[in-house]
């Protein structure tokens, strides 16, 4: 049911998100999109393979686990479920903050992270376009986040959903209305919040480490307001991945972090 009720929401979103960025696209697609699109899906299915094969009861079924076994910090206390799912919520999202901060800080975890970063566009896809070893590694990190506080399932399930819907959200080929943005950006990391964070520039991109909310950037210091080249004119990708036949094939993003540079 967890499968399904997840894939059922990820796939609205993401026809939600296509449909916008074919009607009001905020800029031009500099390779061709179908390459790009087959090869982030195989990403994401063999990420999904792999990740069912290592965990196949899934993170809300650990949670369920650890809930049953009375571990984890928050089942040693007398506490109202909603408090429960309130901290687990928080603490996940935090978590995955400084797990994307790390990953960009640790060069080896880097040589993961920036088969993400080397898309030469930014739309709804580079949202599920990460190495299957990094999806892994983040599986491992949520679920022993899980495990050591004693998450509640149903916060689990919140958080999937709401990370992969902000995921594909944050990555749209779109701009909001500027008036709209500029409230929107108080709370969610927005399409031009993120763009920036997908800037060539190292110390552009290495900012707006959010999935979700703004707030923790804000308080660890790594918020950038603006793209030193404006909204219209961030470039985006990696320079040392200009080429197409580099960065695009499945089989090329595969094997993306063992290569030297």
């Amino acid at each position: 049911m967890e499968t399904w009720i997840r894939l059922s929401i990820f796939l609205a979103v993401l026809a939600l998100m296509l449909l916008w960025e074919a009607r009001q696209p905020k800029r031009v697609a500099r390779v061709s999109r179908w390459h790009r699109w087959r090869s982030h899906l195989a990403l994401i299915l063999t990420s999904s393979v792999l990740m069912r094969l290592v965990a196949p009861v899934g993170l809300t079924g650990i949670a369920l686990w650890v809930t049953e076994n009375n571990w984890g910090v928050f089942n040693q206390f007398e506490r109202p479920l909603w408090l429960a799912i309130a901290l687990g919520l928080i603490a996940l999202d935090v978590v995955l903050y400084w797990q994307h901060r790390a990953f960009h800080r640790i060069p080896w975890l880097w040589r993961l992270h920036r088969v993400h970063h080397a898309d030469p566009d930014f739309d709804v896809t580079t949202g599920v376009r990460f190495h299957p070893i990094e999806m892994l590694l983040s599986l491992a990190i949520k679920a022993a986040t899980i495990t050591l506080l004693g998450i509640p399932a149903s916060a689990v399930l919140i958080f999937e959903i709401t990370l992969n819907a902000c995921s594909l959200f944050n990555h749209g080929n779109v701009q909001l209305p500027p008036k709209l943005e500029s409230i929107v950006r108080k709370i969610l990391i927005t399409q031009e919040l993120h763009r920036i964070h997908h800037s060539s520039l190292k110390r552009e991109t290495n900012s707006n480490y959010g999935f979700s909310v703004v707030w923790w950037d804000w308080l660890f210091g790594s918020y950038t307001d603006r793209a030193s080249a404006g909204s219209d004119h961030v470039d985006i990708g990696l320079q040392a991945y200009r080429n197409e036949k580099q960065n695009t094939p499945y089989i090329e993003l595969i094997k993306l972090p063992f290569y030297k540079n």
